[in-house]
């Protein structure tokens, strides 16, 4: 359970970390750094979000149950 949690508050901060790269970069016009700082922000949270994603698929707390996945059974 406290990995989907941990998802959803990476998306979190994802989505915040966005609109303030956005926000300084309408702010700034250039002059800091603190877009590209944002920048390396977002790109952390996601290279975590991508981890946290594949761990709980590789421990199977995370599932697949898309229809075209179930295993079919054979007919007798």
């Amino acid at each position: 359970m406290w990995i989907r949690t941990t998802i959803v508050v990476l998306l979190i901060a994802l989505v915040v970390s966005l609109f303030s790269g956005l926000f300084f970069f309408i702010k700034d016009q250039g002059s800091t750094k603190r877009t590209y700082y944002s920048l390396g922000t977002r790109l952390v949270i996601a290279v975590l979000l991508f981890s946290v994603t594949a761990y709980g698929l590789y421990i199977g707390e995370l599932g697949n149950q898309v229809p075209w996945n179930i295993p079919a059974t054979p007919s007798e």
